[in-house]
């Protein structure tokens, strides 16, 4: 039987990371990954292939768009759906065989079968065809990830009624995608069939879309979508979706409780992700799970077992990559005797529309209901000669302040790269500086970070210079 310090179950972002760590820090290290290719939901069918047709479709809406403003004239674009989930097919690849190379430089032993547990300190690999060995472990790190969730009465037949992981291989563009659910994975994807030609309407329970981020991004946002061409239909429940041949009909209830219908020929289900622990064989190892099907921890991500950790998506917490990655950071350092330590209220959150939205921190909202006394700075991104020179006027940054340290509790964003500009807050928020530090602090000029330093002299109580 083979032995090992560390073995990790799951190899997305948590996973692999995990695993890299505990062999930089001398563990002999094993991972478990059920699929043919490593990295998860993330590298596969969620982030980077997503990002790919993203960034394919944005392509595509300059040409279409905006070149002619920039003086490029071109004949009419075509969408060619096929050779634009190819590139992200091969964007993928080329991801999966980076992962491939770490384990190897990093001396990792990888399995490709399911890890199921015989014992706490055991675990079966079982291979796709049937066979399967067993290996020892002293301290096993649980990161088998997340799967889309759906509502009961809905029949994902992954044909027509769709998961994310389906809507990045469609063979045609949708004449109309219908999206349940507004937030980040329904937006991101609708945005890139938008962009491609398709009608798409969000429909939302909530009456806002991106309910979780801060108030003055989802207005933003949802005026900008608008603009683009996408319809929303909020504060409405879904009751029923029923596929007729090639098309789709969605019923639901309004905010006044009449029934609406909305019909397509695709209907995207993102209502969010469950954590997934099927046969992992947790009952064997005597691994608990709360009431929502995640696997219980304590602050130092340990299970009630005391060798098994467990972290990412299948804990508690925000279902996001770069959290996976800190806790697996956080896991292997603590094996290794050191004190590492995650901040989760400075994890960033990132939607990949255009403009991209990203936030850090409180929001206006949560500071409300903890009574918090707070002031608000905020700069238009359509003030800047950065944003006006490239045509990316549309945004705005948002910063919240103590009242009375001027300490930045929150800072968001919605702009062109916004989801490079939000490390800027994470940074100055982990080191906890004031609204003042950042308005001293020199920007480059002409650049899209100027609207931090300008909403944090409107924080400060100072006027911003560009207004």
């Amino acid at each position: 039987m083979s032995q090992f310090d560390v073995t990790v179950i799951g190899s997305g972002p948590g996973g692999y990371v995990a695993a890299i760590r505990a062999a930089q820090l001398g563990f002999k290290t094993a991972i478990i990954e059920k699929y043919p290719t490593l990295g998860g939901t993330c590298l596969n069918v969620g982030c980077i292939p997503s990002k790919a047709l993203l960034d394919s479709s944005e392509h595509f809406e300059n040409a279409k768009h905006n070149f002619a403003g920039h003086g490029i004239i071109i004949n009419e674009p075509q969408a060619d759906i096929a050779r634009m989930v190819e590139r992200k097919n091969e964007v993928v690849d080329q991801t999966t065989k980076g992962i491939n190379f770490l384990m190897d430089k990093n001396k990792i032993t990888v399995f490709e079968g399911v890890g199921s547990f015989e014992s706490a300190t055991q675990i079966k690999v079982t291979k796709k065809d049937g066979s399967s060995e067993t290996i020892e472990s002293k301290y096993t790190i649980i990161a088998t990830g997340s799967k889309p969730s759906s509502l009961p009465f809905i029949t994902l037949d992954k044909e027509r009624v769709i998961t994310s992981t389906e809507a990045l291989n469609l063979k045609e563009i949708p004449k109309h995608l219908v999206v349940i659910g507004g937030g980040v994975i329904g937006l991101e994807l609708g945005s890139v069939y938008l962009r491609l030609g398709a009608q798409v309407t969000v429909v939302e329970f909530m009456d806002k879309i991106i309910p979780g981020m801060d108030g003055a991004l989802s207005k933003e946002l949802t005026k900008v979508l608008k603009k683009q061409g996408m319809k929303f239909m909020l504060s409405t429940a879904v009751s029923a979706v029923e596929r007729k041949g090639d098309s789709v009909k969605v019923t639901a209830k309004d905010k006044k409780g009449e029934e609406v219908v909305v019909e397509g020929d695709y209907c995207l289900v993102s209502v969010g992700r469950k954590p997934y622990t099927d046969g992992l064989g947790l009952e064997k190892a005597g691994v608990e799970l709360d009431e929502r099907g995640r696997v219980k921890t304590n602050d130092h991500l340990q299970t009630n077992v005391a060798n098994i950790y467990a972290i990412g998506d299948v804990i508690k917490g925000a279902m996001l990559a770069h959290k996976a990655e800190e806790e697996g950071v956080l896991v292997a350092e603590q094996l290794a005797g050191q004190k590492p330590h995650i901040n989760y209220n400075l994890i960033p959150g990132v939607v990949y529309t255009w403009p991209e939205v990203a936030g850090v921190g409180k929001t206006e909202e949560q500071l409300k209901e903890e009574g918090v006394t707070y002031k608000v700075g905020s700069f238009p991104m359509r003030a800047l000669g950065r944003s006006r020179a490239s045509g990316d006027v549309d945004g705005l940054v948002k910063i919240i302040a103590d009242e009375k340290t001027d300490e930045v509790l929150g800072m968001h964003i919605i702009g062109a790269r916004a989801a490079d500009l939000i490390a800027e807050g994470v940074i100055a928020m982990e080191f906890r500086a004031s609204a003042e530090d950042i308005a001293r602090s020199s920007h480059a000029h002409p650049t899209y970070a100027e609207a931090i330093k300008e909403a944090a002299l409107d924080a400060t109580g100072k006027r911003s210079i560009h207004m």
